[in-house]
């Protein structure tokens, strides 16, 4: 094989690649003993086809598999040999080829550019650790317990809305009992209308023991469909009523949450808060570190990834309101191009990789953030490769944020929630203003689903501000 390089313009070049026909002729000679083996014909034995009968056969077929291998191999060790990384796919245009022929082609490429990354060490990003105040873990429990409220019996209580309402039926339709007409220990608690539309109400003012008709329309979801729709009386015969108690915060009720005690619990919720907030503040300890990247320095960026970038952001746009654009987007472009080059650079020098097991784990955190449609997102993932190679862009991105974390220089700073809640307001105030004046900069901006798209690294997805959830877990 002999490669030849030509500059033609910046990071442009020509690699031009000559095989003899000799080392062609090698390669198919090769394969056709491969298929001798395995081809069947009628009037030769296994394995003694000639060669002339399988050129007439399945020449041509041969020729093309022989032909992409050859130029897959040879075009991968022409690139690795002279050192060279082509930003996007690069062209590639066959000059000679043929049955015992000489192959000539020559691959028309945009190098990656050259880029520094020794200013890394030197970069300077806040790093938060918030100070959870007893008070704020023990609210945070309080409204857990309001919305999982407790009960107690009540003699002869009347039941009213908001009371809990325990019962069996057996219900008809034209006097007429039908598949999941009869219920035993129904549990409704009157005035959240769960159960059916309407049927609440009807229990307002039952005691323990009583009976009562109640009538009510089977809805839509109803799965037995010729029965939708159509009014049902419902037989009930009252088996208790009890009314709202305080929930009593202590050892038995973190039980019931997962926890060991209520002590446990509360280092379980002053975790999560502080998970909560961590988040939230690695976020901005990882824009600041982006910030700093964009002042890095690149030789040049290839226009090929920029005009990629730029149709991605004009995504969805008319052209007029694409060129009217076009001046901002290359800003954009050029600043988000020069962090992927110099993200990825760091991350091939620091040999960062993404294994199997990363990126399952990903995937798992993906379907836990969506409970109650487990199956939807690991379909999702299963069924659309792209996802899974944007996750791990992901992840890729973040283990490349870490190391640069441990390498640049951090300035600790320890916070109380007040001041935590503070720095993200005005954070969000800053995107918000940025966003208004890019908004007086262009008519149009990019549509949502061309801003959270990025070509060369992609670049971590935004989260909201951090949520109080109710469920404390160990995990």
């Amino acid at each position: 094989m002999k490669v030849t390089v030509e500059n033609k313009k910046g990071l442009n070049k020509d690699i031009k690649v000559f095989i003899d026909k000799k080392t062609m002729n090698s390669y198919l000679d090769k394969k056709y003993e491969e298929i001798k083996g395995t081809v069947k014909l009628k009037g030769f034995r296994p394995g003694k086809v000639p060669r002339e009968i399988l050129k007439r056969q399945f020449g041509q077929a041969v020729f093309s598999e022989v032909l992409d291998k050859v130029l897959k191999e040879t075009s991968t060790k022409a690139l690795e040999e002279n050192k060279i990384k082509p930003a996007g796919q690069p062209k590639l245009d066959l000059k000679t080829y043929g049955e015992d022929k000489d192959l000539e082609y020559v691959l028309s490429i945009t190098e990656l550019p050259k880029v520094e990354i020794k200013s890394i060490d030197n970069l300077k990003f806040d790093e938060y650790t918030v100070k959870i105040d007893e008070k704020d873990s023990d609210k945070r429990i309080k409204e857990i317990a309001k919305n999982q409220p407790s009960f107690k019996d009540v003699i002869d209580a009347k039941a009213k809305e908001g009371d809990l309402v325990t019962f069996d039926y057996t219900a008809t339709i034209d006097d007429k009992s039908f598949k999941g007409s009869e219920g035993k220990n129904t549990q409704l608690t009157l005035g959240k209308d769960l159960f059916l539309k309407g049927f609440d109400k009807q229990l307002v003012g039952v005691k323990n023991g009583d009976e009562k008709v109640v009538e009510a329309t089977l809805p839509e979801n109803f799965p037995e469909k010729n029965l939708v729709n159509k009014k049902a009386k419902f037989n009930c015969k009252i088996l208790s009523v009890k009314i709202p108690d305080e929930t009593k915060i202590d050892d038995d009720f973190a039980k019931n949450l997962g926890a060991k005690d209520l002590k446990d619990l509360k280092l379980l919720v002053t975790k999560q808060i502080n998970d909560e907030y961590k988040n939230s503040l690695d976020r901005l300890s990882k824009n600041q570190i982006l910030k700093e990247i964009e002042n890095f320095k690149v030789s040049e960026i290839p226009e090929n990834l920029m005009e990629e970038e730029i149709k991605v952001l004009s995504q969805g746009m008319s052209e007029d309101d694409a060129k009217k654009s076009r001046k901002n987007f290359e800003e954009i472009a050029k600043k988000r191009i020069k962090v992927g080059l110099i993200l990825n650079e760091f991350g091939e020098q620091n040999k960062v990789k993404v294994t199997e097991q990363e990126l399952q784990a990903e995937v798992q955190k993906q379907i836990r953030m969506m409970p109650g449609q487990e199956k939807m997102v690991m379909d999702f993932y299963q069924k659309n490769p792209s996802a899974i190679a944007s996750l791990r862009g992901t992840v890729y991105e973040d283990k490349i944020i870490s190391l640069i974390k441990e390498k640049a220089k951090s300035n600790k700073k320890e916070i109380s929630k007040d001041e935590a809640e503070k720095i993200l307001k005005q954070s969000q105030n800053q995107e918000h203003n940025h966003s208004h004046d890019n908004d007086n900069k262009e008519e149009k901006k990019p549509t949502k689903k061309a801003e959270a798209k990025k070509s060369a690294v992609k670049k971590a997805k935004s989260k909201s501000p951090p949520k109080k959830t109710k469920k404390v877990s160990k995990k």
